[in-house]
């Protein structure tokens, strides 16, 4: 528990009856006027010593196209005046501010435990159909924001994982060999992602897309929120950790690349393990390893395929032998990892215990190598995949050997074309 919690509460109006400052555009719009069914829009961000950073992202909050109808400023630990520069802010007219200082035990005073903080008393303002979205404090979001995000939840999204992009006014304080460095993993990251696509649609998250789950661009339903358990009490990493949560309940999560919020490059940061130590530790040196989120593109394709042909046993049993073949692992096994009401949580169980999935890490030194391994794969699937770009089609997914129609069985033996790895596909095309 908090030592210390000071709320305070800035309406429309403003404290002691002054208007609040409006700012944005003329044509901004009251977010829970515009939507059927969704109840309040509540943005939550944490924040320590920001008070040079948090009115430009306040600013950003009240130029939105639909603004939120609240915002809450959980201050961790604040030794500096964040708070009363939050005060002084723009902000919308229809929006209410809602300063909460915290003042926390060195063991709880994270980042990720005051985002926690900060989306509980989001979601209590919100109410069980009501959005949520977090973002940083020294972070800019797009005036479109709130707006792609309320699109992607209208069209069936439980959570909006968006875009995060550096801030252009920080891009010249970072040396051109991290921008590089960055552009290579990036491209490494996006044509793995494609291969992932191809290999294993997944039709509330189409092509394109991104792959960043970061916690400074993240919208997400009340109702899902509560499901997965809440943002778990972490002290970093508690972005992705969530987003691990809703893909265990069967959230549909929508990487909305419409949907951007603009970082900044600063590297003295307040989050121990966030993107300031990340490039400060990269101008002393470079790092051995890329992201640990990316592996090796071979091991990439067979988790893809793997959860193809889970998803299929996991809604029928009769599916089961194809998977146990290619997974490895016991049918009578597989029958009870799949026996779980979801099957993100049963798609886990089996992720943890079948050979090959193990997450080992791509060395810099190798990236260049796996880059031109991932585009040949890319490549030769969307030529024997020629529908590949469809991703809404639920039934589509099947590998198709080359040379073969769709449909066809292949000649070699008994095995479907639905469980021919990826691998053969790329040595297909090297054959051809």
């Amino acid at each position: 528990m908090p030592a210390t919690h000071r709320p305070d509460d800035l309406g429309g109006p403003g404290r002691a009856g002054r208007p609040a400052r409006a700012a944005g555009r003329p044509s901004c719009r009251h977010a829970q006027a515009e939507r059927s069914g969704l109840g309040p829009v509540v943005v939550a961000i944490p924040a320590r010593d920001e008070a040079e950073r948090i009115a430009s992202c306040l600013h950003a909050l009240a130029a939105q196209t639909v603004v939120p109808d609240h915002i809450v400023l959980l201050l961790n630990n604040c030794a500096d005046p964040t708070a009363a520069v939050a005060r002084r802010a723009p902000r919308h007219p229809a929006t209410r501010l809602h300063i909460h200082a915290h003042t926390l035990p060195p063991a709880l005073a994270s980042a990720g435990h005051a985002r926690r903080l900060a989306m509980e008393a989001a979601a209590a303002l919100a109410g069980p159909s009501g959005l949520l979205l977090t973002t940083d404090a020294d972070s800019r979001a797009d005036p479109q924001w709130i707006a792609t995000a309320r699109a992607a939840i209208a069209a069936g999204a439980d959570a909006v994982a968006g875009a995060i992009e550096l801030d252009p006014a920080d891009w010249d304080k970072i040396p051109y060999v991290l921008h590089a460095d960055d552009a290579r993993e990036c491209a490494y990251d996006a044509l793995c992602d494609e291969i992932t696509a191809i290999l294993d649609p997944d039709p509330a998250d189409p092509w394109p897309r991104h792959t960043s789950d970061a916690g400074a661009s993240l919208a997400v339903t009340v109702s899902a929120y509560a499901r997965a358990g809440g943002i778990p009490d972490l002290p970093t990493g508690e972005d992705r950790a969530f987003a691990a949560a809703l893909r265990r309940i069967d959230a549909r999560i929508r990487h909305a690349p419409e949907c951007q919020v603009f970082v900044s490059g600063r590297t003295e940061g307040r989050a121990q393990g966030g993107m300031a130590d990340t490039i400060r530790r990269r101008l002393i040196a470079p790092d051995p390893y890329i992201d640990d989120r990316l592996e090796p593109v071979e091991t990439c394709a067979r988790r893809a395929e793997l959860r193809r042909l889970a998803r299929a046993a996991w809604q029928s049993h009769a599916a089961l032998l194809p998977l146990a073949r290619r997974a490895g692992l016991d049918p009578a096994r597989l029958r009870t990892l799949l026996d779980r009401p979801h099957f993100g949580a049963a798609w886990a169980a089996i992720e943890a215990v079948a050979p090959g999935l193990g997450r080992v890490r791509v060395p810099v030194a190798d990236l260049a190598r796996q880059t031109a391994r991932a585009r040949e794969l890319r490549d030769a699937l969307r030529e024997t995949m020629p529908r590949a770009s469809r991703f809404g089609d639920t039934t589509f997914g099947a590998i198709t050997p080359r040379n073969t129609a769709p449909g066809e069985r292949t000649s070699r033996d008994t095995t479907p074309a639905d469980t021919m790895p990826a691998f053969q596909v790329l040595a297909g095309a090297a054959d051809g």
